[in-house]
Parts: structure tokens; sequence; C-alpha cells
């Protein structure tokens, strides 16, 4: 089968000190669940990859065994050309995503094309239960909708999720500061009216004032809006 196969290749490329370090970076991560391929190694062999006919059954032969293979799994993803390959395939593999790091690689370039789909699909997503699937949304919107596209109703969508995951509050927090230095009049007002709890509302400050594209006078007026914890 493809995927022993593919187990054999990364188990080729193997790098136990990068393993050891990789673990570390994800809490709650098995080291007996990580092979240790360098990133720009799963990259070149994603694209490789995506070319092989029988491809879809690594794609379809799901939990994958390994994060090395889901890492793998999200390249061949964000390399797809074909939108409607692309979802079909993303649907099925985003239950599984189980970690901040396969969540964030995941990034199909079709997607640019293709934002009027993607959006009825990020409406879902940020709806689900899923941990992950609700991250990916988000930065859906931060990738794809803080330019040309984006709309006052994008961010009171992120403004609206509820969750005591930290993973989901810091990629708001992520999307917010983000967006201050893209749209800051137009995202400002959920600072000043705080509409964000206050962990997830300091720590946008935090990310805004550490970021190039913020103003040092925007940044001095970011910083006058922390919050103390009034929980």
């Amino acid at each position: 089968m493809i995927t022993e196969e593919i187990r054999a290749r990364l188990f080729s490329l193997q790098d136990t000190a990068y393993r050891d370090f990789q673990v570390k970076l994800i809490p709650g991560m098995d080291a007996q669940k990580e092979i240790g391929v360098r990133t720009p190694e799963l990259r070149k062999l994603a694209k490789e990859l995506a070319k092989r006919e029988d491809i879809r059954e690594f794609l379809n032969d799901l939990p994958h065994q390994y994060f090395d293979e889901n890492q793998l799994h999200a390249f061949i993803l964000s390399g797809e050309k074909d939108f409607e390959k692309c979802m079909e395939d993303l649907e099925r593999f985003l239950p599984y995503v189980d970690n901040w790091a396969t969540c964030d690689q995941t990034s199909p370039k079709v997607f640019r094309k293709h934002r009027k789909e993607l959006l009825d699909a990020i409406r879902r997503w940020i709806e689900s239960d899923h941990l992950y699937t609700v991250r990916f949304a988000i930065k859906m919107l931060m990738e794809h909708f803080l330019d040309e596209d984006f709309d006052p109703a994008y961010p009171e969508m992120v403004a609206e999720v509820r969750s005591e995951e930290y993973y989901i509050r810091m990629m708001i927090a992520w999307y917010f500061a983000t967006a201050l230095a893209k749209q800051y009049e137009a995202v400002l007002p959920y600072l000043e009216q705080k509409k964000l709890d206050v962990w997830t509302h300091n720590k946008t400050i935090q990310k805004a004032v550490e970021s190039y594209r913020i103003t040092e006078e925007q940044k001095i007026y970011l910083k006058s809006l922390k919050r103390k914890n009034e929980r």
C-alpha cells in the first residue's frame, strides 16, 4: 500500500534531534507518533507524491498514524489545484487534525481563486464543535478576507466565537492583531468596546504591538486599552 511506502520514506528522512525539539513545541504530542522529518523535506516529498495517481489511497487512509503523515497530508492539500477535489479532501481531513501545527500548515493556494465558495465553508467550519476546524476557519478569514475582500461582518463572525480552548483564543487574537494592521479603523472598536474576553483582548494588543505594521502612535493607543482581569 502507498501508505506503507510513504511511511518508509518518512523514516528514511528521520532526524531524531529535530523530532525531540518538535515534540516540545506541541503540547500533548505523543513522542511515539512523531517521526521527525523537517518541513522542507516534507514539502519536497508532498510535491513528488501529489503527482502519483494512487495518492488518493493515502489521503483516504484516515486517521494517519504519525504526525508527519498529517503534515504531509496538509502540504499535499495545500498544493491541490482543483478546488472541488481540494474541498472534498479537506472536509474529510479536518476532523482528524489534532494539533495547531497541522492546522496552520494547511493552506490551499487554490482558495485564492474561489473565495466566495470558501466563505460558505468558513461559515460552517466556524460553528464546528471541533477545536481545530474552528481555528482553521478563523485562519482562512485572516488569510483571505482582510484585504480587498474585507467586510465588517467577518471580524464580527470571529468575535462571536466563544471558547475556553487556548488554540482557538490564540487564533482569535492573531486574527484581530493582523486585522488591526490591515483594517485598523474598522477593527479598533472591538477593543474600544470590549467585545472580546479579557485574555483574548490583551493578547490581541500584545501581538499587535509586536507588529512592525502597526505605527508607534497606534501602539501607544492600543497599550492604553489594555484591560485588567475583570473576572
